[in-house]
């Protein structure tokens, strides 16, 4: 890991309808890159956390479609929970630089996931009002070597800097991965709709996020 900064320094990156952005993150506790492409791009993700921590991440960069390059590290001795949060953060952070001023998007988005006996579903409004409300019961607190109680500390994040309201429901299920994977994938494809490009400027009554 790097010499802690406490930093978060971000930028958007080209121009027109390209919808793009850079942040590092660099802290006491992790020391994280990401390159946001929300129209589209590869993925690939780096991290010295728990194994299936990175497969959701993939899993909600393919079905947002989003083109995603995140790397670093965090410390994960003490737990995941700081990498999982900050990863969050910065992630968030790099929709937001992407969005811009957040006009010409179509800003809701909703998606209903089955996985085997598990189903989820996401609601999303990216209007610059950040809210979480995540409401799962766990029937196995951890997957893999990842406690699942860090999905709400990812979620949280990610909607805190992205400017998301976002509402994920789980509706039933008997096995917390395929619980989880659905959550994951209903939120990608819900922000694949809500950040779809949407010409005519602010969709809201106010005229305004």
């Amino acid at each position: 890991m790097a010499t802690p900064k406490n930093t978060s320094a971000g930028s958007a990156v080209g121009s027109g309808s390209l919808r793009r952005a850079n942040v590092v993150r660099q802290t006491k506790e992790t020391d994280l890159t990401v390159a946001l492409a929300l129209d589209g791009g590869a993925v690939d993700i780096t991290l010295n956390t728990p194994g299936f921590f990175v497969h959701m991440l993939n899993t909600l960069a393919v079905y947002a479609g989003w083109g995603l390059s995140l790397s670093g590290c965090g410390d994960v001795k003490v737990d995941a929970h700081h990498t999982v949060e900050d990863v969050g953060l910065v992630l968030g952070e790099a929709i937001s630089l992407s969005l811009g001023d957040y006009t010409g998007h179509a800003r809701f988005g909703w998606a209903l996931v089955p996985m085997d006996e598990a189903l989820a579903e996401a609601a999303l409004d990216v209007g610059r009002r950040p809210y979480l409300s995540l409401s799962v019961d766990w029937p196995q607190p951890v997957t893999g070597d990842f406690e699942l109680c860090l999905v709400e500390e990812f979620f949280r994040a990610l909607a805190q800097k992205a400017g998301f309201t976002l509402h994920l429901i789980f509706r039933h299920g008997a096995n917390s991965h395929h619980i989880c994977e659905a959550i994951f994938k209903a939120a990608g494809l819900a922000a694949r709709q809500a950040l779809a490009v949407k010409p005519g400027g602010v969709f809201s009554t106010k005229g305004v996020l």
